[in-house]
């Protein structure tokens, strides 16, 4: 079975090293490939191209990670309920002659986050970045019980867009934007904070909360894993706030994704076991 990742600056990416080791638990040989648009200089109006080649070459799927999430919807022939609602896919899988889109961040979102934060308050929360994982976590915050979300993104466009469609899902009064210049005024009332940011990651180092803005009744998620500790994380822990790292969201989503390609249920419990030994290790 071969699978793949497209995205940009992915070359450390866990994904093809947790999926190919749930395959051999299964007695499934698989081949997970990653195709960085960094280094190999793609570009949204390739995606076309990219998923005709990946179906002729005999791929069953593809994950899909930034900045393509949204962008590759025009690209497919069908879409699961969830990506639809959210407007963002990250796993796509080849049946027949159709490419179906599909949307793990939510579930991974939702899992991780009951686990580790099951009775923080959520009266407000914040969140940081309204691109692709932005739109799901946003989605699985509000299942979760989130009275009140404010969005905050460089491009309100686009945080006004995620609004408007979380607004039509669960009623009025409960997603708002808030400008970027706000930040540390939104943080100051809020329960909680999500970095949906590219911030902090290997790449995009930094904190996208300066550390005067945190303090210990302010929980902190962070989506980004790699690295495992990032700024925001070390710092929120220093003011003695409760922090959930990205890797067990990017584990749960793995184990949905990983489902929709091989048709088997996966084994969170070894894939977390196995996401820490690599994190543990800096592979």
């Amino acid at each position: 079975m071969l699978i793949g990742l497209v995205g940009a600056g992915i070359g450390q990416s866990h994904s093809p090293l947790l999926h190919q080791r749930e395959a051999d638990r299964h007695g499934i040989r698989l081949l997970y490939t990653t195709i960085d648009s960094h280094t190999r200089g793609l570009h949204a109006s390739d995606l076309p191209d990219l998923l005709r080649w990946a179906r002729t070459l005999g791929y069953r799927g593809l994950n899909v990670t930034h900045p393509f999430k949204q962008q590759i919807i025009g690209c497919l022939d069908d879409l699961s309920a969830e990506a639809r609602l959210l407007g963002a896919v990250n796993t796509i899988v080849f049946d027949d002659q159709t490419t179906k889109g599909h949307n793990t961040d939510g579930y991974g979102f939702r899992t991780s986050f009951a686990e580790h934060f099951p009775s923080v308050a959520r009266d407000h929360v914040v969140q940081l970045g309204a691109g692709g994982a932005g739109a799901a976590v946003a989605h699985a915050m509000l299942v979760l019980g989130a009275r009140h979300l404010t969005v905050v993104d460089l491009d309100p466009d686009r945080a006004a867009a995620l609004a408007r469609t979380l607004t039509g899902r669960f009623g009025a009064g409960r997603v708002t934007t808030g400008a970027p210049a706000d930040q540390s005024d939104l943080l100051a009332t809020a329960d909680g904070v999500i970095n949906a940011t590219p911030t902090g990651m290997a790449h995009h180092p930094g904190s996208p909360v300066a550390a005067t803005d945190l303090r210990p009744e302010l929980w902190v998620a962070d989506l980004v894993y790699r690295p495992a500790d990032t700024a925001l994380l070390q710092a929120a822990r220093a003011v003695g706030a409760p922090t959930l790292p990205g890797a067990p969201m990017s584990v749960h989503q793995a184990v949905a994704a990983f489902a929709l390609f091989t048709g088997r249920p996966a084994d969170p419990a070894a894939m977390l076991a196995h996401s820490a030994e690599l994190l543990r290790l800096g592979a």
